[in-house]
């Protein structure tokens, strides 16, 4: 059976991405699940940011994977898959030149298409993990990755989060993304139709939605009828597998107490143990005067 290369699987993204169906994405976070979604006849999957950061250091989603971390994971899904896949790569890792070497990272390791958001990262202390950087500094992170890029079908997908700002806002940035080159616009926090429709009229390339499973917005029909070709519904494979090594090992060492039955949410939370590192940043990160 003869292998798919990756400029292949990159130009199976953009046809994709030229379609006019919308395609449901599957959780990829190691060579085995890249495999069984492949498969499974999956037509694209992606590696989540915060499941890298689970999968490498059991650490809770507050930007503390590297750059060089999240592209040997992604390099050791890249030797296997034969499904394109999707890298969300934060913001970048940095300012404008770490992008540039993101996307240097992330091409070599053979992800088709990659995510570059507009938040404010690491968080600041005491702010919202929400916080947007201006749209000028987004701007320059999109042509900088395009600049970086040297295989033109690799995508690069600007993303923003449609949910904290007023619409006409997030109007002017994706069209400020658009207009820079941004081979698609990823958007988290869409509530419903209604609000996807306000926004997805006024731009042109193809969208990506993360929705996390949106009751308001499962019809794929009208999904696609208004530009948007890559729903991420969530890492729930990734959780189910956390969940079943979790009753394996307690079965295997016959812990049967009710105080011991965690959910996935759960189960990551306690080993995580993100109390700590809060603990840590109110001590070494606030501002005392």
């Amino acid at each position: 059976m003869s292998r798919l290369s990756h400029q292949d699987l990159r130009r199976h993204f953009r046809e994709l991405f030229a379609s006019n169906t919308c395609y449901h994405t599957a959780s990829v976070f190691d060579p085995m699940s890249a495999r069984i979604a492949g498969d499974l006849g999956f037509e694209v999957g992606i590696l989540g940011g915060s499941v890298a950061s689970l999968q490498v250091l059991g650490a809770p989603d507050f930007a503390l994977i590297t750059l060089s971390e999240f592209a040997e994971q992604a390099t050791r899904i890249g030797r296997v898959a034969q499904l394109p896949v999707i890298a969300d790569a934060d913001h970048g890792y940095g300012n404008a030149l770490n992008v540039m070497r993101t996307i240097v990272e992330l091409e070599r390791a053979g992800i088709a298409a990659l995510t570059i958001e507009d938040t404010l990262l690491p968080a600041q202390f005491g702010r919202k993990s929400t916080d947007l950087i201006s749209v000028a500094e987004g701007v320059g992170k999109i042509r900088a990755g395009l600049e970086a890029r040297v295989d033109s079908e690799m995508a690069v997908i600007a993303r923003t989060n449609a949910g904290i700002l007023p619409v006409q806002k997030v109007i002017s940035r994706t069209r400020q993304y658009q207009a820079a080159g941004a081979d698609g616009i990823c958007m988290v926090g869409v509530r419903d139709f209604d609000h996807l429709e306000q926004i997805a009229e006024h731009l042109s390339v193809p969208l990506m939605l993360v929705t996390y499973g949106n009751p308001l917005l499962r019809d794929d029909k009208r999904l696609a009828e208004l530009g948007v070709r890559v729903t991420i519904d969530g890492h729930g494979a990734y959780f189910a597998a956390i969940k079943a090594t979790y009753d394996s090992l307690r079965e295997q060492r016959q812990i049967f107490t009710q105080a011991s039955d965690l959910s996935a949410t759960e189960l990551t939370h306690t080993y995580t143990q993100p109390e700590e590192y809060i603990r840590w940043a109110e001590e070494f990160m606030s501002v005392k005067e």
